[in-house]
This record gives C-alpha cells, structure tokens and sequence, in this order.
C-alpha cells in the first residue's frame, strides 16, 4: 500500500512524529477548546460534532473522525467531519463487524491498519482501501442517554488517516483521555439542560396554579360559593371547551380585568 495517498494531507513513512510533549500539548488543547466551546443549549447531535471536529485537531494524523452510536438498535453515525467516509461506517454496521463495533463491545480502543485485517473485517477493509484510507483508531464513548429510561449508550470516536503509519499506543491513550473528559462534558451539559427544562416546567406549573387560584377567587366572590364549587365551575367549563384549565382561568381572568 502507498506510504501516502494524498498530496498535503498526509506525513511521508520516514518523517519523524511529533514528540509525545508537543502532542500531549495539541490534545489538551483541543480540550480546552471543546469545553470553553459548550453553551448548556447544543442538542446530542451538534455536541457529537463539536467533538468530531475538535478530536481531529487533537491528533496529528487524524484527518477525518466519525462518532458511531451503537445502542441495542441499529448503530448510526451522529456526527462526521467527512461525509465521504461514513460509508465506511455504513459497511461495518451492515456487515455487524469491523473496529468501531470491536471497540463498542470491547469497551476498549481499537487500531487498525488497513490491509491487515482483511480476513476479520472484508467489508470495512475493502471500503477502507477504495476511499484511500490506510490507518484507522476507534475508542469507545459513554454518551448521555436518549431518554430517562436508559442509563447511558455506547459510541465510539472513529479516527480516520490517509498516512499509514498513524496512529500508536500513545495517541490511543490520549485518545481514551480525551474521549472521557468530552463524555463527562457532554453529560454535564445533559444534565445542565434536562435541569433547567425542570425549573421551566416547575415555573409553568406554578404560574398555571395561581391564575387557578385568582379564578377560583373571582368565582366565589360572583357566585358566592366556595373553593371547590368554584373549582368544579372551571373544570365543567374546561371539559366542555377541550380546553385546559390554566388556559380557562387565564380567559376568566382576562375577562374580568378587560376595562
């Protein structure tokens, strides 16, 4: 296989790496960058792609990066930094094997250079080897759930490289560095919204409480009945209506304030 494949975006074989000092520097970087970058209001989706964009500047041999959901329904791919290579992605999940899914079920990072593994992965090889990618590292994430009723889900960061020799144990242990901090900024920032849709919920249900409450006084004071009369007004009004019965004491309450 070529050392390279692409002019200007690859490292010749026999070009020295970056010393591990000046690596571990660019990834906590990127970190950086990534946790200044979170705003508490990015959906799932748009979070996986800030981390897909900031892991490829965390390696120097990463060109392209995927991030793979893999949950007990078909996996798919959330986010990407090339389009292109998300077929790659498609041949493992619809062959059920190839690195990212090894990673996923492994609970551990997997590197794989192409051309060696052809008769463990043919699909994902021969993919690989047609879009001119010749290295490959995928590490799994723990993402947020979905919805309350799961726990957590599994992803996995797939880095892509068109040079062949990227990719070594230290950039899979910053790799698994930075995958931890991203899902812990990711989950946090979850939480930090799934928080503040309680309070606005919580503020809601408040405010509908007391134009309630004001209707029912307006009620008892015209029909000179009590609270639970007054309350059974408003919701004979509501059901016969089909509306709700905040919306039924705002109109009451809207009426009666009118000049």
């Amino acid at each position: 296989m070529a050392d390279y494949v692409r002019t200007g975006s690859v490292r010749p074989v026999d070009e020295e790496r970056p010393d591990p000092v000046s690596r571990l520097d660019e990834a906590a970087e990127a970190l950086t960058e990534l946790h200044e970058a979170f705003t508490g209001e990015e959906s799932l989706d748009d979070a996986l792609q800030r981390v897909a964009e900031t892991a490829t500047r965390a390696l120097a041999d990463a060109d392209a990066v995927t991030v793979s959901v893999v949950t007990g329904q078909r996996p798919h791919t959330a986010a990407a930094t090339d389009r292109n290579l998300v077929a790659l992605d498609e041949e493992q999940y619809e062959s059920g094997r190839g690195p990212c899914l090894e990673s996923a079920r492994r609970l551990t990072p997997v590197r794989a250079v192409i051309g060696e593994h052809r008769d463990l992965w043919p699909e994902f090889e021969a993919a690989a080897a047609r879009a001119g990618i010749c290295a490959y590292l995928s590490v799994p994430v723990v993402l947020p759930a979905s919805n309350d009723a799961e726990a957590r889900h599994v992803g996995t960061l797939n880095v892509y490289s068109y040079t062949s020799t990227a990719f070594d144990p230290f950039d899979e242990g910053l790799m698994r560095l930075f995958t931890a901090s991203a899902s812990a900024t990711i989950t946090s920032d979850q939480r930090w919204r799934h928080s503040q849709g309680k309070v606005e919920h919580l503020e809601q249900a408040l405010a509908s409480r007391a134009a309630i409450e004001q209707a029912k006084g307006v009620l008892m004071a015209v029909h000179t009945c009590s609270a639970d009369d007054a309350f059974e007004m408003l919701v004979e009004q509501s059901q016969r209506a089909n509306v709700k019965l905040r919306d039924v004491a705002a109109k009451l309450l809207d009426s009666v304030t009118k000049p």
